[in-house]
């Protein structure tokens, strides 16, 4: 089994002993996105929604350079220290995501990296 190694400048770095992503064949692993700004390593400014749109374009980025977009997508986990912004996660992944849209996990957790709101990882598989 080859294992391909996806990093980008676009996104933040990993913070810990993790890749940003793994491709494995045609499927690619990405970790787990939090509101950072690639730049500066630190939390993006704002409400939850500006955390929320932080993340997908974190996402979005990681999958542009692993040679895919967020529609190729196929699984995708939120995690949320407060479940009550999940209708902002809805309103936010409808600008992000068309019809058919991932599966989907929301998680509710106690506590994330950096002290932020919102984390997302995601499942990707790309064609032949």
């Amino acid at each position: 089994m080859s294992r391909e190694i996806i990093s980008t400048n676009e996104a933040p770095k990993a913070i810990g002993t993790y890749s940003q992503a793994v491709k494995v064949g045609n499927t690619v692993y990405m970790s787990g996105q939090i509101p950072l700004v690639p730049e500066t390593m630190e939390l993006v400014e704002g409400n939850i929604e500006a955390q929320i749109r932080r993340v997908f374009d974190n996402l979005q980025a990681v999958a542009r350079a692993a040679g895919g977009g967020l529609s190729d997508i196929a699984k995708l986990n939120v995690f949320l220290v407060d479940l009550g912004n999940f209708a902002i996660v809805n309103e936010v992944m409808a600008e992000y995501f068309t019809e058919p849209y991932p599966a989907r996990a929301a998680i509710g957790v106690a506590a994330l990296p950096k002290d932020s709101n919102v984390e997302m990882d995601a499942v990707m598989e790309l064609a032949d």
